[in-house]
Parts: structure tokens; sequence; C-alpha cells
């Protein structure tokens, strides 16, 4: 997000791994689809987006739905959604003959988008990444999610103290959750106990190691 000239990163899941293909980064979309009513759709998820960021914070990324859709572009067009379709299916065995029941454009309700699936994805602030110590991750979305599990795993030759901090409001302000120590190049989980929730979760480390944390929602 940029806001007043500063740049300042968020990280959503992912909802899908058919969208990793290198040709997919071109299809991510933001649209307003009512009167001041954003979507987003990333990475087999579609979300709802504030229209405006307040005191440089952003805090109403909610998840909508998650979905197995190709949506190269959607809009609003005489007070319905529309999406357009890319889904083709092999014929037979032969890559050269393809079926496209699912090329064309779907017209409903925005509304009807919770209806798709129930949202669920994974992903987190570091993958094998060279972490130093008491650095805070970027952000990482909690809010819409039932269910949520964090795996952590690290290299360092040393037990490691991680600190879960969560940001309720998404005001950015900041509050611990849990210390979760992890043996010595070792792994360790932790279930978030159900209906907890809050909008941005972050972590940090101890000491200075190269870790993953990745986060599970269903």
């Amino acid at each position: 997000m940029l806001n007043r000239g500063k740049w300042s990163r968020y990280r959503l899941p992912k909802g899908s791994h058919t969208h990793d293909q290198a040709w997919y980064t071109e299809w991510p979309r933001t649209r307003e689809v009512e009167t001041e009513r954003f979507l987003m759709d990333m990475h087999g998820l579609f979300y709802e987006l504030p229209r405006l960021a307040y005191g440089g914070q952003i805090y109403g990324v909610t998840p909508v739905c998650r979905h197995m859709r190709i949506v190269p572009d959607f809009c609003s067009w005489r007070g319905m959604l529309v999406l357009a379709g890319n889904q083709v299916t092999a014929c037979t065995g032969n890559d050269h003959l393809v079926g496209e029941p699912q090329s064309n454009l779907w017209f409903g309700k925005t509304d009807d988008l919770w209806g798709l699936g129930k949202p669920q994805g994974w992903g987190g602030p570091w993958r094998d990444t060279p972490v130093k110590p008491n650095n805070p991750s970027d952000p990482y979305l909690m809010t819409g999610f039932e269910h949520k599990c964090l795996h952590l795993v690290h290299r360092a030759a040393e037990p490691v103290n991680f600190t879960v901090e969560v940001d309720f409001l998404g005001n950015g302000m900041w509050a611990p959750y849990a210390q979760l120590t992890v043996d010595a190049a070792g792994y360790g989980h932790h279930e978030f106990p159900a209906g907890f929730s809050a909008h941005w979760v972050r972590l940090r480390a101890d000491r200075p190691c190269v870790a993953t944390a990745q986060f599970v929602y269903t």
C-alpha cells in the first residue's frame, strides 16, 4: 500500500495452487463493483476492500469466498456483477482440442459471491527467510477465516522463541498473543482457539535464524 509517499507491505493467504504460474501475475484485479464497494480477486480468493485508508492503516480487508475459477476480469453492468471466465477442458486427451463450457461471462449479484465457497487459504510472512532478532514480520491477514493453525520451522542450532503479535482492529495497535518456543533446528505448531480472530498477525524471533512461518486457514 502507498500512503503519502510511503510503502507498506501486507500479506494475504493463497486460495489455490492453480494460480502459481507466472502468467497469473497479470490477472489479479481490484475493481469498484458498486458505489464505493471494492472487490479484489487475488490467488483464488475474493476480498472486500476499504475505499480509504485511515491513519495510514488498512483495516477493512475481508475475505469473501474461495473460488476455483480463472477470472481475468470482473465489473458491474446494469446492476449485475459480471465475471469473465477462462477455463478450458481438454477433450479426449487431445491437447489441440478443448471444450470451453466455462469460458464465457457469468452474471449474478455481488452477494452471490458469498455462496461460491468458504474462505480458506494458506501462506505466511516467512519461507526460509533470514530473520533478524526482534524484527517484526510483515502483517499477515487473519480475519474472516474459521479455523487457524500456525506452523513454525527454523534452522538455528539453539531453541528460538517466537512471539506472535496480533492487531485486533487493523489500526496498527499490536499486542502480544503468545510466545512459542521451537527446539534447535526444530518444528512447532499452534492451533488458535475456536472463535479467536484478529485482523492481522505477525511474528518476531528472539535470535537470528532462517525460519518458516506458515498459517493454514480452513
